[in-house]
């Protein structure tokens, strides 16, 4: 996918310049031929010799040196693609008003081809409103933006705003922007098909201000429906409480925020779907009673009385007829292939795909996973960690495999 594709990197002034250097040997070593752009201050968090020495092209920081020109409407004209990570919130303020004063801004205001950028900034700065001004401004640009992820900032503090991994910068790459240039018809396996799937978190309400929910945060339900709408299929993706977007045409999103609700909804669509992907994680109990007002402390225990939501993938599994295929996620702590050949056949699934809390950048929260998929028929298929939209790629190839063959 990369072979001889030509990728200008732009590296600005943050403490994520660090991960500029393994996303330059990621793309060197998939058989890209990448060029480096930073700004002075991006100097002081990722050595420009490092760079230089991992891409085998110099690195270009000045607009004049040495009393040469750095041709920067060369460079914007020569990329196939620019990707500016990390993009700072200060150069992110340039980029959104025009401005021009160094480098990299020439680069960019010169560039033909597609940009992508992922911005790495505090907490605070990220959810500033002009920073989400500033952001939707690029978008309108035609500017493509990779989400931050949520975790450690330099700062100490727990939140959004971390730079996107270099795994999922090469993944979005991947999906977003070379694949997108392939023909027209290319891999079109599932087309004319309707996929149901379902993803993210359900919330189940105590009160008016608390619930009872999980981790999930819905980035594999999402990427298994964007893999399954570039094969063709019409997505209906089932979404409960997440931050996960997609602009990919060809999905439909019904939002949702209760187990009950992801029940009636897959319950709606599931009669006239071809392929269901159960990949949300559904709270398995709900409270009895929802108090109408704030439950306030006191000094005593609080009991909450719980019942059993109603098991969405079991109840499809019911309904399924000939042509249908379901699939269902088993995430275990303990005995976990027992449990999934045991979901496997107590479900009527046609495959279940396993994943471990026990397994390294696996679960929720991560942009990895590592997944062994089960199939009726007695087949069992071992995938090493990958990125979460890769593990969607070999979830739908075992789909079309099931389908076709």
């Amino acid at each position: 996918m990369f072979q001889d594709k030509k990728i200008l990197l732009a590296v600005t002034g943050s403490i994520a310049a660090y991960k500029a250097i393994l996303l330059v040997r990621l793309l060197v070593k998939a058989g890209a031929e990448v060029k480096v752009v930073m700004t002075p201050a991006a100097r002081e968090f990722a050595p420009p010799l490092t760079l230089a020495t991992l891409s085998k092209n110099a690195v270009i920081t000045e607009l004049v040196s040495n009393e040469s020109w750095s041709n920067h409407v060369m460079l914007g004209r020569w990329a196939d693609v620019m990707v500016v990570a990390p993009l700072s919130c200060n150069t992110l303020a340039k980029m959104a008003n025009g401005l021009c004063d160094n480098m990299l801004l020439a680069t960019w205001l010169s560039a033909t081809c597609p940009v992508v950028v992922a911005p790495a900034m505090d907490e605070d700065m990220w959810h500033h409103p002009v920073t989400q001004l500033n952001l939707q401004r690029l978008e309108s640009f035609g500017n493509r933006i990779i989400p931050v992820d949520k975790g450690e900032l330099a700062s100490g503090l727990y939140g959004d705003g971390r730079m996107a991994e270099p795994e999922a910068i090469m993944d979005f790459l991947e999906n977003n922007i070379f694949s997108a240039k392939e023909p027209e018809g290319s891999g079109q396996a599932l087309a004319g098909k309707k996929a149901l799937v379902t993803a993210g978190p359900t919330y189940e309400p105590i009160d008016p201000v608390r619930f009872i929910g999980n981790h999930s945060s819905g980035k594999m339900g999402l990427a298994i429906a964007e893999e399954l709408a570039r094969r063709g299929a019409e997505v209906h993706l089932v979404l409960g409480p997440s931050a996960v977007k997609t602009s990919l045409p060809g999905i439909y999103i019904h939002k949702v925020q209760t187990a009950e609700q992801m029940y009636d909804t897959c319950m709606a669509e599931f009669p006239t779907t071809d392929i269901a992907v159960m990949s949300a994680a559904v709270a398995d109990y709900t409270p009895v009673e929802k108090a109408p007002e704030k439950i306030k402390k006191t000094s005593g225990t609080l009991i909450i009385e719980l019942t059993k939501t109603k098991d969405i993938l079991k109840s499809l599994g019911q309904l399924k007829k000939n042509g249908q295929l379901l699939v269902g996620f088993a995430l275990e702590t303990a005995n976990e292939r027992q449990y999934a050949l045991d979901k496997l056949t107590s479900k009527n699934a046609d495959l279940i795909v396993l994943n471990s809390l026990n397994d390294e950048g696996a679960g929720f929260g991560y942009d990895t996973n590592k997944v062994t998929i089960f199939e009726k028929g007695g087949n069992e298929i071992v995938y090493d960690r990958k990125p979460k939209q890769q593990v969607a790629k070999d979830i739908v190839d075992r789909i079309v495999n099931k389908l076709y063959v």
